[in-house]
């Protein structure tokens, strides 16, 4: 079967499902939403956006959780815990600490590691544009991921899986680093629901977050004929989408997102769900389809 292509409609239909979207409904469903409240300054705010990235696999429900305890075992200063609490203490909060496979000791590990960080630099915007002055986005990532692997400032040994946490789309996996794009997105983009605390980073550089829902529609609405997620499917997604938006292709990842989230998009063919889709039209499902009168 031939490669699905974008139809010649769907930046208009794109631009009608983004102004639709209901965003009060979705953004109270985001892990965005349990960051807010722990944006105290902007250290506390990269700390707790870092740390719900992280956590960011699994339902939403379960992810806003986890990011709720960690925020109550810091005093709801996630900030403070990183920089003033001795390594101990970070330990000890954090000990019983799990969500999926990610593990207390492995975020008390990436406490010491931002300790020394933030030791020496006002933030990790300072990271990644060491990264992306000299090679591009994808530069940017790697830099921040190679910060964020270590070492701690007490030169203990990473826990096990730690590493695994900040892929590179550098490394020969070719990942497409869903958690740290993600991240970027909610630093550097200033339009809601987005942080906007990065400055330096355009947002016109930024790429598309990656995750299963957004790359189920993307592939199926033409935006990437490869079907597995990598590095290089991100770059085609954003590709195709700054020729939409150039100055903020990744306006639409919120949208894309939680369309597959809310059920929006059953990912079959439902004529009763899909019949009012504003992108119906373009989907590879119904591709020579119609809905019936």
């Amino acid at each position: 079967m031939r490669a699905h292509r974008p139809t010649p409609q769907l930046a208009d239909h794109l631009e009608g499902l983004y102004r639709a979207f209901p965003f009060g409904r979705s953004v109270a469903d985001d892990p965005i939403a349990a960051v807010r409240p722990l944006a105290r300054d902007r250290r506390s705010a990269e700390v707790a956006a870092l740390c719900a990235a992280i956590l960011a696999v699994g339902n939403t429900t379960a992810i806003r959780a986890a990011v709720r305890r960690l925020g109550d075992l810091a005093d709801q200063d996630l900030g403070r815990f990183v920089a003033d609490l001795p390594g101990a203490a970070q330990r000890r909060a954090l000990a019983g600490f799990r969500h999926r496979w990610i593990r207390g000791d492995q975020l008390a590990y990436l406490a010491g590691v931002l300790g020394r960080y933030y030791a020496e630099h006002d933030s990790l915007e300072s990271a990644f544009l060491a990264g992306f002055d000299a090679g591009g986005f994808a530069g940017g990532v790697d830099a921040l991921a190679r910060t964020l692997r270590g070492p701690s400032g007490d030169g203990r040994r990473a826990p096990p899986g730690y590493r695994r946490l900040f892929p590179s789309p550098l490394d020969s996996a070719r990942s497409p680093c869903k958690r740290l794009t993600l991240l970027v997105r909610w630093l550097a983009r200033d339009r809601y629901p987005d942080l906007g605390l990065w400055r330096r980073v355009p947002t016109g550089e930024l790429r598309i977050p990656l995750d299963l829902h957004v790359h189920w529609i993307a592939y199926h609405l033409g935006l990437t004929a490869r079907r597995s997620r990598s590095w290089a499917a991100v770059e085609e997604v954003t590709e195709a989408l700054r020729r939409i938006d150039p100055l903020d292709p990744t306006r639409f990842d919120f949208v894309l997102c939680h369309t597959g989230i809310s059920g929006d998009c059953p990912k079959t063919r439902d004529p009763t769900v899909c019949g009012p889709c504003l992108v119906r039209p373009d989907c590879l499902m119904w591709r020579g389809r119609t809905v019936a009168a």
